[in-house]
């Protein structure tokens, strides 16, 4: 009898013991299935970039990630789906449709073509997503910020840099040199000019406004090549080089409509035998890593810093504050900061 109440009394224990572990399972034992965590909301991001192929907007992309991530809680996780629309909008269409169906909660897009933004911006509002536009303004009828897909929709918003202000600082950088620009001392500065994408206003104003600058100031000035480099470092390089081979020492000054087009104006400066600084000047914009430190180097003449960290938090912030429900402005802007000798003291 000792004996059966014994084997009972070892069973009970065994038995005890084991519903205690399948409550508290070990720390380092694997979770099966954990659901997710309680109380944790997640936004879905879809964020649309024109072409992966762009120093700036590599750099810009970059720190709206990397932003997101610092605003993540114990609470709030933002998931972050980004594509390139390879400078074809096709593409772009494409992916801003599964974005729709994919039922994202906000739409971060810089456009292939500001011509198309009404048909994207309609797109978006019909779904009843907030929509932040980047760096690439469709403009109003009057060429103005009045357009009417961003001033009449609550829920979408433009975050980008007044492209007049980079162009204006290019040819304040030309006026500030001894010589403004005029380096043969003939009484006009002859110049050429590396355009991005006609289409594009930032491409637009920094030609015109870096120019208007100039003559604004009582320079006189001839444009002796006006062609388009697309933003691309090689189409620089090409537009350059032949301009040198056609007109050598007439060439004053090279304008170039961002960075990338610079650095390739740079290489057939060098090439054929000029020296930034002494017989011609060499100006871009977007102050890329490189272009400061040759602007620091004297072999770039100045450059423009095109502000993608204060452009790409403002647009994270935008696209927050529309999660959050708050109302957006139609517009935010972001200054441009003159990069020539001087900023360097």
């Amino acid at each position: 009898m000792k004996k059966l109440i014994s084997l009972l009394l070892v069973l009970a224990m065994a038995l005890t013991l084991v519903a205690c572990g399948s409550s508290e399972p070990a720390a380092d034992a694997p979770a099966a299935d954990a659901p997710a965590a309680e109380g944790v909301t997640t936004y879905d991001v879809g964020v649309a970039i024109y072409q992966y192929n762009d120093n700036f907007m590599t750099l810009y992309r970059q720190e709206i990630e990397a932003y997101f991530k610092t605003l993540e809680t114990d609470t709030v996780k933002y998931n972050i789906t980004m594509v390139d629309s390879k400078n074809d909008m096709a593409e772009q269409t494409n992916q801003i449709d599964t974005f729709i169906t994919q039922g994202m909660d906000v739409i971060i897009l810089n456009l292939v073509q500001t011509s198309s933004a009404e048909v994207l911006i309609d797109k978006v509002v019909a779904a009843n997503i907030p929509l932040i536009l980047i760096n690439r303004e469709p403009l109003g009828d009057n060429g103005d910020e009045s357009y009417e897909g961003i001033i009449n929709n609550p829920g979408v918003c433009y975050v980008g840099a007044d492209a007049r202000q980079s162009g204006t600082y290019q040819g304040e950088i030309v006026l500030a040199l001894d010589n403004k620009g005029d380096i043969n001392g003939d009484g006009v500065v002859k110049y050429i000019m590396v355009i991005g994408d006609p289409e594009n206003p930032d491409a637009q104003y920094r030609t015109e406004f870096s120019i208007k600058a100039l003559t604004d100031a009582g320079v006189a000035v001839e444009a002796l090549v006006e062609n388009v480099g697309n933003w691309d470092q090689t189409k620089g390089q090409e537009i350059t080089a032949a301009a040198l081979a056609q007109f050598g020492d007439e060439i004053e000054v090279v304008f170039c409509n961002n960075d990338g087009m610079a650095l390739g104006a740079a290489a057939a400066i060098e090439a054929a035998g000029r020296k930034v600084g002494e017989d011609i000047y060499l100006l871009g914009v977007d102050a890329l890593d490189e272009c400061q430190e040759m602007v620091k180097a004297g072999t770039m003449t100045g450059t423009v810093l095109n502000d993608h960290i204060g452009q790409s938090h403002t647009a994270v912030d935008a696209a927050v504050a529309a999660l959050n429900g708050e109302a957006l402005q139609n517009y935010y802007w972001v200054d441009y900061v003159k990069v020539d000798a001087a900023y360097f003291g």
